[in-house]
């Protein structure tokens, strides 16, 4: 039995976290226990005990670590508390699920970096874009066709005008294509300034293994949706997920259409985003005393870039 511990009970918590949990304990009756949740607001913890059959709520995570002997815990807390809190449950050799972008600096991601190093508690990144369904098909089935040459990701959003937008959401899209491609080794950003609402950009990039790619940055537009398409010779895949008006996955090869997987209206969401498959990775890791994927140190350079670009397009502004 598998004893998890969920810090922080917000709307994030209860979408990316504490939905996939209950699937997974419903699902796998006796494989784990949702031991415990706290949040300041201790009436969410407690929502969270009755909606989602955690066992006890907490008001804060001293108080929880008091009384629970945790197996695995998962942390949801604000940008300026990532980093403190992992480092925390890395101390205490708890292995751990933290959010993304894992601090609000350069800095702070570094010293996170550390602690998972010098501890060597085993813990994982909550970056559901790489257990998405569609796009991992569509990567598996691209690669038997032929080599990848582009890559491209295509990120809208409405009226999301927030200044730190590049490293708290769009860091979505750079890991992913990082996660497609690996390390970045040349990167360019495109501002496309505004007068009267946020500043769009695209960021042009280069990777390891010789693969191009770009991804737009549209917070602004009206429109929620995401995008990856994966470029060869005579093929393409496309993959609309975790947003769009159809998730779906389509594959092109010399011309026709020989793939087409649409996601159906009662798919639950967490399983179109990736949320549940990320879950069961963290359980899996810890049923068998594996590593978990991706690690803090495979998806800091991703927070890293993010973080860079912000401070070089302030500066260019």
């Amino acid at each position: 039995m598998i004893r998890l511990g969920l810090i922080g009970c917000g709307e994030h918590a209860e979408s990316g976290h504490a939905i996939p949990l209950a699937r997974f304990l419903a699902e796998h009756p006796g494989e784990i226990e949702l031991a415990a949740a706290c949040d300041v607001q201790f009436e969410r913890a407690q929502n969270f005990c009755s909606k989602y059959g955690f066992r006890n709520a907490y008001r804060s995570a001293p108080e929880m670590f008091r009384q629970e002997r945790l197996d695995g815990c998962i942390a949801v807390v604000p940008p300026q508390h990532i980093a403190a809190v992992g480092i925390d449950l890395l101390q205490k050799g708890i292995p751990c699920v933290v959010e993304k972008p894992l601090g609000t600096s350069v800095a702070e991601v570094e010293q996170l970096v550390d602690a998972a190093a010098a501890t060597g508690t085993r813990n994982m990144v909550s970056v559901n874009r790489r257990f998405m369904p569609f796009l991992n098909r569509g990567l598996e089935w691209a690669r038997s066709v032929g080599e990848l040459r582009y890559l491209r990701c295509t990120m809208t959003r409405h009226a999301r005008s927030e200044p730190d937008f590049i490293w708290t959401t769009a860091i979505h899209g750079i890991d992913a294509l990082r996660y497609i491609a690996g390390d970045v080794v040349e990167s360019k950003v495109q501002l496309m300034p505004s007068a009267t609402g946020a500043s769009w950009y695209g960021i042009n990039l280069r990777f390891g293994g010789g693969v191009c790619g770009r991804m737009d940055v549209l917070p602004t537009t009206g429109a929620l949706d995401e995008t990856y398409d994966l470029f060869g010779e005579g093929f393409q895949a496309s993959v609309s997920s975790p947003f769009g008006r159809q998730r779906v996955l389509r594959g092109f090869h010399n011309q026709k259409l020989v793939l087409e997987v649409v996601a159906d209206d009662d798919t639950p969401e967490d399983v179109v985003n990736g949320s549940y498959a990320e879950a069961t990775e963290f359980i899996r890791a810890l049923r068998q005393g594996d590593a978990p994927r991706p690690s803090i140190q495979e998806v800091a350079p991703s927070v890293q870039l993010a973080l860079l670009m912000a401070r070089n397009m302030k500066e260019t502004k």
